[in-house]
């Protein structure tokens, strides 16, 4: 089938609850155990609300370990065909079982040293393929969604694709990004505060970005930030530009850079919302500070080993205010330390001795990160040219007759 607008929607699983989490297996926030329903089936009979779905979806089966990833197919293929019996949009599944097709087909085609691009473990290499598809099928739009998400406006898919593909001000709109609603169905972020997050006010910069760029007209603008579950990439961009596996979390923001940085801009749309609904977090609140802490130190060494290239884009912190621009600058290091320590104290104070040491031995590695003076731009370029030439390379019959006896929607 011809397609134009293809929508993906990663959806992760785990182990059984009785089973657990097991050394080696890949972590996510809140991937579902497969004796549980989670909430893909909810998301996908949301759909149902869009008028005129001129749109492809493809949910792709995310497992924390190859050892469950046929069961995790199977479970995924039983939900979208519940989903089938009350929505009419066509829907396929992708899974390891589907990725090792298109990695034979880059062996036969002499051409595997690509494969290493394509792998559905961690989240940039899993929101690639949630690009790689739409290209496999020829679409000129990808829509990137969450399995934790609702739709609630019938016009979702009109003004995701209104703009995408055209001029703006004289600018080729090559990416939009829309926004969460939270289940409140307010915009701001509205979390219990500590004192910690006085000295790492990654809250307070985040509202202060969502008023200005969100709430405030005019209805597009160019955005310093991007939700993961709720973007739309032209072809354009997504051919030239991967996100980055180096990053450790926080790859829609990055891909943002990554974008900018090439010559791409991305525009924020303050009337494509979508409802944010997912589990509650499970992760302690040391890990979460930490992962933040070594994803805006990878972004900002990224800014900082800039060269001048030809077709490239240098940018500054300041492109990115207030959020993440914040967290890019000289004094993210003494955030860490303030906050750190104000935490670290607060798990002393209720008895937490364990995680009052790892919050304590965040700082101690995001120096040993500093002193090792990575070079991510570098691999930034190298990676691109990569990305870009496998694009071109499976641009061809061969690959879209893949995609299409792959997914069978």
């Amino acid at each position: 089938m011809g397609v134009k607008n293809c929508m993906v929607i990663p959806s992760y699983w785990a182990r059984e609850s009785r089973v657990g989490w097991q050394p080696g297996d890949a972590v996510y926030d809140h991937p579902i155990p497969l004796d549980q329903e989670g909430t893909l089936l909810r998301a996908l009979k949301s759909l149902g609300i869009l008028k005129n779905p001129d749109v492809a979806v493809v949910v792709l089966a995310v497992p924390t370990s190859d050892e469950i990833a046929d069961a995790v197919e199977r479970k995924v293929q039983a939900i979208i065909d519940e989903a089938r019996k009350t929505c009419g949009v066509p829907m396929a599944a992708f899974g390891v079982s589907h990725l090792r097709k298109v990695h034979q087909v880059l062996d036969d085609a002499g051409i595997a040293t690509y494969k290493p691009l394509l792998q559905l473990r961690g989240y940039p290499n899993v929101r690639n393929l949630c690009v790689f598809v739409p290209h496999l099928l020829g679409a000129e739009v990808a829509i990137l969604i969450d399995d934790d998400e609702v739709f609630e406006d019938p016009d979702f898919l009109k003004k995701a694709t209104e703009f995408i593909g055209k001029p703006y001000q004289g600018t080729p709109v090559r990416g939009v990004a829309g926004y969460y609603l939270q289940a409140n169905g307010e915009v701001l972020l509205n979390r219990p505060r500590e004192p910690w997050m006085e000295a790492w006010d990654q809250l307070d910069r985040m509202n202060e970005a969502f008023d200005r760029f969100i709430l405030q007209p005019p209805r597009l603008k160019e955005t310093p930030f991007v939700f993961g579950g709720n973007m739309v990439i032209h072809r354009e961009l997504f051919t030239r530009v991967p996100f980055d596996p180096q990053v450790p979390r926080g790859e829609d923001i990055d891909f943002l850079m990554n974008a900018k940085m090439f010559g791409f801009r991305f525009f924020l749309d303050n009337t494509l919302a979508i409802k944010h609904l997912p589990p509650p977090k499970s992760h302690p609140v040391w890990r979460r500070l930490r992962e933040d802490v070594f994803r805006f130190l990878f972004e900002r060494e990224k800014i900082r080993k800039q060269k001048k290239l030809d077709g490239m884009v240098t940018v500054t912190p300041e492109d990115f205010d207030t959020y993440p621009g914040a967290f890019l600058k000289d004094d993210l290091e003494k955030k860490v330390e303030k906050a750190s320590r104000i935490l670290a104290d607060i798990y002393k104070s209720s008895g937490d001795e364990e995680g009052a040491r790892e919050v304590l031995m965040t700082v101690t590695l995001m120096r040993e990160a500093i002193s090792e003076n990575p070079d991510p731009f570098e691999a930034l370029v190298s990676l691109q040219r990569q990305w870009h030439t496998m694009m071109r390379a499976t641009d061809c019959g061969v690959f879209r007759e893949l995609g299409n006896s792959l997914l069978r929607f």
